[in-house]
């Protein structure tokens, strides 16, 4: 599907496009998610729109059958990567689980701004683009996610969530025609 319209209170969120992110072997080159997640970044911020950018620095609590990292992370394991562009005035969001929404401040951020829909790009599709675009749907935004500036470790969790997810909490398009929408 391609994405129809944006609203004109419209925020890019960028998702754990970090050191500890983006050096994991993924489907599609995270550098090309990184380029084009921050062209995205200067697109919105020349139309005077919020940037977002979330980062993970912990886990949440819960057993899982999947084994954990062992260890602690190298101190950098969370800094966003430089090839973002991040300014002074863009948003940063530090979440402790996948999602972006689940105890942090992201809604009151955007709903500050008078914000009613989200482009959402980042890493890992299935996991935090994924979740993040389940909350921002349940929490009323429209949601439209670049198909190309989002990836994953699987490619059948990356194909399930832009095949089969995503056209349901939202739409979905590249990030060309994302910034031709923009105007």
């Amino acid at each position: 599907m391609s994405a129809t319209t944006l609203d004109p209170k419209t925020a890019l969120v960028v998702v754990d496009l970090q050191k500890g992110i983006v050096n994991l072997p993924t489907v599609h080159s995270a550098d090309e998610v990184v380029e084009r997640s921050a062209r995205l970044a200067a697109a919105f911020r020349a139309k005077g729109l919020p940037v977002v950018f979330v980062r993970v620095t912990g886990g949440a609590p819960g057993r899982t059958e999947s084994a954990g990292s062992a260890g602690r992370p190298p101190a950098d394991w969370a800094d966003l990567v430089e090839g973002l562009g991040k300014e002074d005035g863009d948003i940063v969001v530090t979440k402790q689980v996948w999602g972006a929404f689940h105890g942090t401040d992201l809604d009151l951020q955007l709903r500050r701004r008078g914000v009613t829909q989200v482009v959402l790009t980042g890493i890992a599709t299935s996991i935090g683009v994924e979740n993040t675009a389940r909350a921002a749907y349940e929490h009323g935004y429209n949601v439209t996610v670049a198909t190309d500036a989002v990836t994953d470790m699987s490619a059948e969790t990356h194909q399930n969530a832009v095949e089969r997810i995503f056209p349901r909490l939202g739409e979905t398009d590249t990030t060309d025609a994302i910034i031709k929408l923009l105007g």
